[in-house]
């Protein structure tokens, strides 16, 4: 299943039932799920763990060292979940010392051209648009999609079932369950067409609706918002990961619409 003229390193451990095309190069600390599919032209480095039944599309380059000037050799990874496609010319940097790998969950789809740099963590059912520039130490949680030509500052942190519009500057944490547009990016509300697609009820919605009102609709800051959430409204596990992502975001969360300000 290895064509004759894809140049894989020996010492690469590789599964049954794995398709390397022409004009591949894998390195030999590497390793490869069962019915993965390995396009023509792609390359993967050492410290390349792929999951099962993935497809890697042309022009990729998995695993190279990071664009980070602190790097210093280091033996790190990437790690990619069952499941993932990568389409054509994406690349995916290696970790440093600082996390020692990058991780791309599983089910995840990240379209041509994006760039995804060290020590970033991708969780599961992860959409990544064409063009998307995803700096070093970045976190995104599972079922987000980011939308094309969007950039996210190095140590940014992006919550759950969150929908990112095309072309926006994430500068700020963006906390579960909403979307954000515009520039200065800014909250647009909750992503109730994900929610609802993803199983969650109406009723649960409408408690997330609530909680979102309160940090950005009703004029207080985000101090005055958790306290009031906490007296307010019953302990959920929505309601909890709302408020535990807010008070763990050392840069501060994306601002309210028009409120011309950060809003913490």
């Amino acid at each position: 299943m290895i064509h004759q003229l894809a140049a894989v390193d020996k010492r690469a451990k590789i599964s049954k039932n794995v398709i390397v095309e022409p004009f591949t190069t894998i390195a030999g600390d590497v390793e490869i799920g069962e019915g993965t599919w390995i396009g023509p032209n792609v390359t993967i480095m050492d410290g390349a763990r792929i999951g099962k039944n993935c497809r890697i599309f042309p022009g990729t380059v998995i695993s190279a060292i990071p664009q980070d000037l602190k790097f210093d050799g280091e033996d790190t990874q990437v790690i990619i979940g069952d499941e993932t496609t990568i389409r054509e010319c994406v690349t995916v940097n290696r970790g440093t010392k600082a996390l020692g790998y990058t991780k791309i969950g599983s089910n995840c789809l990240i379209m041509a051209t994006s760039h995804i740099a060290h020590d970033c963590v991708i969780g599961d059912h992860v959409i990544i648009v064409n063009g998307c520039g995803i700096a070093g130490h970045v976190e995104i949680g599972d079922y987000t999609v980011m939308g094309g030509l969007s950039a996210v500052h190095q140590f940014g942190k992006i919550g759950k079932h969150v929908m990112i519009s095309g072309g926006t500057l994430v500068r700020k944490d963006i906390p579960p369950y909403v979307k954000v547009a515009r520039e200065p990016m800014s909250y647009a509300g909750i992503n109730s067409v994900g929610l609802r697609r993803r199983g969650f009820t109406n009723e649960k919605i409408f408690e997330i609706q609530k909680i979102y009102r309160a940090i950005f609709q009703m004029k207080m800051n985000v101090s005055q918002a958790i306290h009031y959430i906490e007296k307010e409204m019953l302990p959920t596990a929505e309601r909890d990961e709302i408020l535990q992502f807010i008070q763990n975001s050392p840069r501060g969360i994306v601002k309210g619409y028009g409120t011309g300000k950060d809003s913490n």
